[in-house]
């Protein structure tokens, strides 16, 4: 697929000899939503602000839309919305005159029509005239998000999109940013809610201490490293697993009333009738069965611990 942005070799160490950034490269496809997954500190916002512009690397290469970031600096960031996890406007300007001023500022002609178009998709044209300082936190982050798209860009960057919102404040989010990506825009997403990129994103990236440790699709990705869990819940607790159990992937759990089989969703078959008819040949009687599968959160902690 066609890379909109392209990042090559990119390293970044401050003059405290702090290397925030090891030797990146990445890839991400035109017309996605790209989800940049790591926990506090590992580097997600100083690769954010490097492709953004604000931050100057030390070494390698990133391209926005063919435009080096560095060396075409306006080409590259005219390409690029950022909004930004900490809010930041004039809480006494108007919504409507804050946004057409953020298209102002990339040299973009004024142009009303395309400020409402932009305002009603984000469901603020209501609020054009109330200054921003009355707004609730959610609609004050749509704004930021209106400010993002006022000059067109095609790369969005949400860092922490949804921060402090509500949960049906966020699902709506979430459908906005599903209809910016219908109409063309590459959206970069970095959240602390694994169900947020669990939703909406194509693919998942994976970044600690500096280094991304994995970028796949996100089916993919839950495919190869999810598991799923049968836990058996028993008539009569049992002590111990019997022996003729001992070649199953079995834990007690329940103070012994119930069996938990964890088994590879890759492999050719799952055991589960095997394991029944060894549980009836045993005298060993269930009353329910339940399953479940790894969430992306399952799958994001494992991968950061075993990088610990």
């Amino acid at each position: 697929m066609e890379s909109i942005i392209a990042v090559k070799g990119l390293t970044k160490t401050y003059a405290s000899g702090f290397q925030a950034l090891r030797n990146i490269d990445l890839d991400i496809h035109r017309g996605e939503i790209f989800a940049l997954l790591g926990p506090n500190g590992a580097g997600k916002t100083t690769l954010i602000n490097i492709i953004c512009g604000i931050v100057r690397p030390t070494a390698g290469t990133v391209l926005a839309d063919g435009h080096d970031v560095v060396r075409d600096f306006r080409a590259a960031r005219a390409r690029i919305g950022l909004v930004p996890q900490e809010l930041s406007t004039d809480m006494f300007e108007k919504v409507q005159a804050t946004v057409s001023f953020s298209r102002g500022l990339f040299g973009k002609p004024p142009d009303p029509a395309r400020i409402e178009q932009v305002l009603r998709a984000v469901s603020l044209w209501d609020k054009r005239d109330a200054k921003i300082m009355t707004l609730s936190g959610g609609m004050k982050r749509r704004v930021m998000i209106a400010k993002a798209l006022a000059h067109d860009p095609d790369i969005l960057f949400l860092d922490e999109p949804t921060a402090g919102v509500d949960v049906e404040l966020r699902r709506d989010m979430w459908a906005m940013v599903r209809g910016l990506r219908a109409s063309g825009v590459t959206i970069i997403l970095t959240t602390h809610y694994i169900e947020e990129a669990e939703e909406m994103a194509d693919r998942v990236g994976v970044i600690s201490k500096g280094e991304i440790i994995l970028v796949e699709e996100k089916a993919t990705l839950m495919r190869k490293l999810g598991k799923k869990q049968l836990r058996i819940q028993l008539l009569a607790p049992l002590s111990a697993i019997p022996v003729a159990l001992a070649t199953y992937p079995l834990e007690l759990a329940g103070n012994g009333c119930e069996l938990v089989y964890t088994f590879d969703t890759q492999a050719e078959g799952s055991g589960i009738a095997a394991l029944l008819r060894q549980l009836n040949e045993a005298g060993i009687d269930f009353r329910d069965l339940h399953s479940s599968e790894s969430s992306l959160e399952d799958i994001f902690v494992s991968l950061v611990s075993a990088r610990a």
